[in-house]
């Protein structure tokens, strides 16, 4: 059986004691920082953006103000940050799609390895399949029955090409023998699912767990190896039928290759304190997110080991730069 095996990071939640932070010589930031983020208002990723940059600026006394600039799945605002200039007031929380997968569907203007400065790998998280309320099926085993007995009629959204959710979609109907159509969309795609526009959706657990917790869209698997304790109702892809089968996401900081190590290792540890706050921590529990807390290399290895992990999903499903 196919299967994609999660990636973990070394030092998991590590202390912020234990946290290396350079003496400050400057006084950076002194003006408001920007954030950038690949994709729109509303996705998982800008969601989780938000929630660090309100930090950051209650921290640092300066706003730290995010930046949609939403595109090709996240490229286009990694891009913006690799050639922005690196003095430490524009950074990237970056989604894992742009810099580990989309590097085996086509030619990137930036190095994910060697163009930035890998800050942390912050939040982990898996994400939901889930179905349109009307659709009669309420299991994985359902809905490929019915994929299989109504050619042609459905469709999946997904924040975009070369996404984990993407990627997840392909591989789930590569391995169930079934076909349906990926409409990309350029972040959260769940009103078009809970008005059966697109009746099927691949989204992460932090924008799609407010609506299946409200009932809006029925939610009937998981992407990650193991139940999440906010939703254990809904199973794995794996115990569905597919041993092995995980696409997870993760979130990191990343800085324009050259922005000092004084300037990453402030934001390093900041992100840290914001992952041990209690507080936080249960909010990041209740939309699905899992704290991580790496160091810099180990998200810079991560990004250099996943790359080829992924380009042997993509092949092996025959996925497509394309819808």
């Amino acid at each position: 059986m196919h299967s994609i095996s999660r990636r973990t990071f070394g030092g998991l939640m590590l202390g912020v004691a234990t946290a290396p932070v350079a003496a400050q010589t400057t006084a950076w930031p002194d003006k408001p920082v920007k954030l950038l983020v690949g994709f729109t208002a509303g996705s998982a990723t800008d969601v989780t953006a938000r929630m660090f940059a309100q930090k950051f600026g209650e921290a640092w006394g300066q706003p730290v103000i995010v930046e949609n600039v939403a595109g090709n799945s996240g490229a286009i605002g990694t891009d913006k940050v690799a050639k922005a200039a690196p003095d430490g007031y524009t950074l990237m929380w970056s989604g894992n799609a742009a810099i580990t997968i989309l590097p085996s569907l086509q030619k990137l203007p930036f190095d994910p390895v060697n163009d930035f400065e890998h800050i942390s790998t912050s939040l982990a998280t898996s994400s939901i399949v889930f179905v349109n309320n009307d659709l009669p099926v309420k299991t994985l085993a359902e809905l490929i029955a019915y994929a299989k007995a109504n050619p042609g009629k459905l469709s999946y959204g997904s924040p975009g090409v070369g996404t984990p959710q993407h990627v997840a979609g392909a591989l789930l109907c590569h391995l169930a023998g079934i076909k349906m159509e990926h409409i990309p969309y350029r972040g959260a795609n769940l009103t078009d699912t809970m008005s059966g526009i697109v009746p099927v959706g691949i989204q992460n657990a932090g924008a799609a767990m407010p609506f299946v917790r409200d009932g809006r869209v029925r939610g009937i698997a998981v992407t990650a190896p193991k139940r999440s304790p906010n939703s254990a109702n809904l199973p794995t892809v794996a115990e569905s039928g597919f041993p092995g089968f995980e696409a997870t996401s993760w979130f990191a900081l990343l800085a324009p290759k050259g922005t000092s190590k004084e300037i990453v290792e402030k934001v390093r540890a900041e992100s840290l304190r914001v992952l041990a706050d209690p507080e936080m921590v249960k909010k990041f529990a209740v939309i699905g997110l899992d704290p991580v807390g790496s160091t810099g290399e180990e998200t810079r290895a991560a990004i250099a080991g996943d790359i080829p992990k992924w380009r042997r999903v993509v092949e092996e499903a025959g996925i497509k730069a394309g819808p």
